[in-house]
């Protein structure tokens, strides 16, 4: 009983407070991650509405968080593959 109470692991009410802001504070970041979804959203519907590609913003968004070199040899990869199969 005493471990469902938080008294297990050795503070008691201390505990139990410390469990309950370490929610809330999660909790406030989830409405934090939220809103920021919700902002990123709308600059994807921003650029489309001003004729920009947003599946080419985000492919742009992807390389350009990769190292240089990581990108060109995934690049090659694709275009070998691409060739393999009469898509080049």
């Amino acid at each position: 009983m005493a471990e469902e109470r938080g008294e297990g692991m050795g503070g008691g009410q201390v505990a139990a407070d410390e469990l309950r802001l370490l929610i809330e504070r999660a909790e406030r970041l989830e409405e934090e991650k939220k809103g920021i979804a919700d902002d990123i959203k709308d600059v994807f519907a921003e650029a489309k509405s001003r004729g920009y590609d947003p599946k080419a913003i985000k492919k742009i968004m992807s390389i350009r968080k990769k190292k240089r070199e990581e990108y060109q040899e995934e690049e090659m990869i694709l275009e070998t593959y691409m060739q393999a199969l009469g898509m080049l």
